[in-house]
Parts: C-alpha cells; sequence; structure tokens
C-alpha cells in the first residue's frame, strides 16, 4: 500500500483507516453476524416505518436490525477490529519490506507476514470476537461486552473465551493471506501511473479502488465456511467436528453459503476500504510534504 512509499514512515495512517473502515461497516458486520450465526431476529416494538418496511423486505431484516439502536458492543467491536486490521496491514507491508531487505523471494515475503501476524491477532483477539458476537444476539438478557465475557467465562470456564480459535485462524489466516497476495498481484498487473500526470493523484486512487475491491471480495468468499463454522462453535459451544457435523445435518452442505451476501458485503467492504483508505491517507501526507 501507499504508491511505493515504505510502510513504516506510515504507521499511524494504517490505524486511522482501519478504524475509519471499522466504523463505517459497523452495521454490516452486525448483519453478518445475525446471518451466520442463525440468531433469529424480531422487529417487534421497533419504529414502525421500520418494522413495516421490514415486512415489505422480509430478506432485509437482518440489515434492518442491524441498523437499528440499540448498537451493544460497538465501541469494543470497533477498536477490537481497528487494532486488528491495522496490525495485520501493516505487519504484513513492514514485513515484506524487511524480508525482501534480506534477501527473502517475493513470494515467502508476501504470503509468510500476514500468515504470522494474523494468526497472532487472532489468538489475541478471539475472547473479543466471542463475547462481540455472542451480545448481538437479539434475544440474549446480556447488555454490554463485559457482561457477555463473564457470562462465558462462567458457563465454560477461562478455556471457553478462546473456544472458536481454531475456526478463527483457519477463516481468518486465509482471508487475510489472500487479501494481500491479491492485492499486491493485482497492483502490479495494473497499468503503472505516470508520475509527471497532471492526474497522477486520481489515477493511484482508482488503481487502489480496483486492488482492494479484488482483495476484499477474493478473501469474503474464499472464507464464508469458516465463518458459519465459527459463529455455530460461538453458539452452540461444539467443537469444529461436531460443529460442522450439526451443520450439515441442519442444512446440508447449503451451511457453507449461508449468510455469504451479507458476508461478501460485510467482509470485502471493511478490507476493501481499509486498503483504499490507507492509500489515500498516505497519499494525502506525501502531498502534504511535498508542499
Amino acid at each position: 500500500m501507499g504508491g511505493g512509499t515504505a510502510a513504516k514512515e506510515h504507521p499511524v495512517e494504517y490505524f486511522c483507516s482501519a478504524t475509519l473502515a471499522a466504523v463505517v461497516n459497523y452495521p454490516l458486520w452486525r448483519a453478518s453476524a445475525l446471518g451466520q450465526s442463525g440468531f433469529r431476529v424480531c422487529l417487534a416494538g421497533a419504529n414502525p416505518l421500520i418494522s413495516n418496511a421490514a415486512s415489505s423486505f422480509p430478506a432485509l431484516v437482518p440489515y434492518f436490525y442491524a441498523f437499528s439502536p440499540p448498537y451493544k458492543g460497538m465501541m469494543a467491536t470497533v477498536m477490537g477490529m481497528s487494532w486488528a486490521r491495522a496490525a495485520i496491514f501493516y505487519g504484513s507491508d513492514r514485513g515484506k519490506e524487511v524480508l525482501e531487505s534480506m534477501g527473502v523471494s517475493n513470494t515467502m515475503s508476501t504470503v509468510l507476514p500476514p500468515l504470522v501476524v494474523s494468526t497472532a491477532v487472532q489468538c489475541i483477539n478471539m475472547p473479543l470476537v466471542r463475547a462481540t458476537i455472542t451480545l448481538q444476539n437479539p434475544e440474549s438478557p446480556v447488555r454490554n461486552i463485559r457482561e457477555s465475557l463473564r457470562k462465558i467465562h462462567a458457563s465454560h470456564g477461562l478455556s471457553g473465551l478462546w473456544h472458536g480459535t481454531s475456526a478463527g485462524i483457519l477463516k481468518t489466516v486465509p482471508k487475510y493471506v489472500t487479501a494481500v497476495v491479491v492485492k499486491d498481484y493485482v497492483g502490479k498487473a495494473l497499468p503503472p501511473v505516470d508520475p509527471t500526470s497532471p492526474n497522477k493523484d486520481r489515477d493511484n486512487l482508482i488503481n487502489s479502488a480496483i486492488k482492494s475491491s479484488a482483495a476484499g471480495v477474493a478473501g469474503a468468499v474464499l472464507t464464508n465456511p469458516l465463518d458459519v463454522i465459527r459463529n455455530e462453535m460461538f453458539k452452540t459451544n461444539l467443537g469444529l467436528t461436531d460443529a460442522v457435523k450439526a451443520l450439515h445435518k441442519e442444512l446440508g452442505w447449503d451451511f457453507l453459503v449461508r449468510g455469504m451476501s451479507k458476508n461478501i458485503v460485510a467482509v470485502s467492504i471493511p478490507v476493501a476500504s481499509t486498503i483504499f483508505f490507507t492509500d489515500a491517507f498516505i497519499q494525502y501526507t506525501n502531498s502534504r510534504e511535498d508542499c
């Protein structure tokens, strides 16, 4: 990212971009969590305008609910997503720079950093991930992240906070490795921007939008089944194998695409917007320094 600028010079831009993307996309994440977890959504008692609209478009009920208050766990969710994506993308780009300077091949320099960083981030973030997803159940009386963490701990012990880590790693690591690889590949495949062109800033942003969109969609489609399995493990506290068996018994192989449409929106847009915002912020910073 950053149009050739060294990642080490722009850690603030990476974090600000990840935070902005998390804030903008929080309702979409909520809708995805509802759909993939199979939570039952009821809009009884909601604003009559929302209830009437939802009755006309039942497929959009999760979205109506997701965009409506109360936004339980919003701050914790946004901060968790922000530091996680910032760490993954900054760590991936900075790691690639370091490895290439050491003479490591381009393939290993591209794949190894997101593999290591996203695994570490997933392990650290797992209690927060489980608590925020559990909190989205409309039928749950739990009011905030603290209560959600306490309930999980009381019901399943300390290890319960990391329940689903295996599926989370299987889902998160390939998603971000895929996103980083596709981002770099598409970025190199696009026609280079003429640095002397009066429209170079616009052209750089167009290239960024193309590569970030491709990276986001590729990561989302690849990992949807693992999202479904992880959320089922959160909901039922089953192990990985038992969760897959339960999903297959309930839905057949259709469980692989449960919530796919919502997931494409909820995963591809945050990933794509994080990459795009980072490029835009770095471009803006560089343009100010050139003045």
